[in-house]
């Protein structure tokens, strides 16, 4: 997340490449990786077209239920939250964004999503089974849309997490869901549709963290594609800089290493999966802050020495 929503649930990671899909093919884990505008329909003098049925007829399928309503399950058994969890356990932020509902009903909603951010990494069906609770009462209310999506793509609902996704996305007119959704696209066996969502977006218009979770993404789906030199150019950002660790760096290193391994490279690639152990343990995940690295004597084709410059991929 880009914003302060720290006690959301954190997309799942898995494998070496750092994306929420694993594109890693298999090999094993190293260490230290861990809106567009709405159509509807109106008749009579500019009224809605309530109570008109050939109108109602008319309309698209996304203007009968524009906010997915119908996609979380009707019959549901809330799962029982200890009496300590409070809705102070969940994010200012995101409690800001229950204020239109009622004051009970903001208050489960956000104990729901307080357990499923505790939960989605040990027990990611029962933090499934909140943020469903959480979305039957706060349909229209982006972060139980997004978390219902996250705790989705967690299980492995892909179909389920991509719905969401697109319904959070259309609630809040965010982008910072993207790589998610390019994952989803993956999840589903369609890299040609994961790409093409994935250039959707002007990638300067993102965030940082969110341009290297869509490049991870967008480098799987191409190795989806059996084409790992595509794969080794989606990744070949100006993020990808070996002398500097942020947040992020582990799992950009991680998967430039697991591309290089696809491509036969292994020499490079273990200097890479070096540089993606010593960037995360040189991160607190709590900390912003960034760690400047330094090398000494390590030289990748195509990479100048850190002497030499930025350690960019050069043109």
């Amino acid at each position: 997340m880009t914003d302060s929503r720290d006690d959301r649930p954190s997309r799942p990671r898995s494998g070496g490449a750092g994306s929420g899909r694993d594109n890693s093919r298999g090999k094993p884990p190293r260490s230290g990786q861990g809106r567009p505008e709405e159509k509807r329909l109106w008749t009579k003098g500019g009224a809605p077209a309530r109570g008109d049925r050939s109108a109602r007829e008319r309309e698209p399928e996304i203007d009968r239920d524009p906010f997915g309503t119908k996609s979380v399950r009707p019959r549901h058994d809330d799962p029982e939250i200890p009496e300590s969890v409070t809705a102070a356990d969940l994010d200012r932020v995101a409690r800001n964004e229950l204020k239109t509902l009622s004051k009970e009903n903001a208050e489960e909603v956000a104990r729901h999503l307080a357990m499923a951010a505790r939960l989605i990494d040990d027990d990611p069906e029962l933090a499934h089974r909140h943020a469903i609770s959480a979305s039957r009462r706060a349909g229209r209310i982006g972060v139980a849309r997004e978390t219902l999506a996250i705790t989705a793509y967690a299980i492995g609902d892909y179909a389920l997490a991509l719905r969401e996704l697109r319904t959070y996305r259309r609630i809040t007119g965010r982008d910072d869901q993207l790589p998610m959704m390019v994952d989803s696209e993956r999840g589903l066996g369609r890299p040609d549709r994961a790409l093409e969502l994935g250039r959707s977006v002007p990638r300067v218009s993102l965030p940082v963290p969110v341009q290297v979770e869509l490049a991870i993404a967008m480098s799987g789906a191409r190795l989806d594609q059996e084409n790992p030199e595509a794969a080794l150019q989606e990744l070949e950002i100006p993020q990808l800089d070996p002398t500097t660790a942020y947040s992020w760096s582990a799992s950009l290193f991680a998967a430039y290493a697991t591309v290089l391994e696809d491509l036969g490279r292994q020499a490079e690639a273990d200097q890479w999966w070096k540089r993606a152990d010593i960037a995360a343990e040189a991160i607190d995940p709590d900390d912003d802050d960034t760690i400047e690295v330094i090398e000494e004597e390590l030289s990748v084709e195509g990479f100048p020495s850190t002497d030499e410059g930025e350690g960019r991929p050069s043109a």
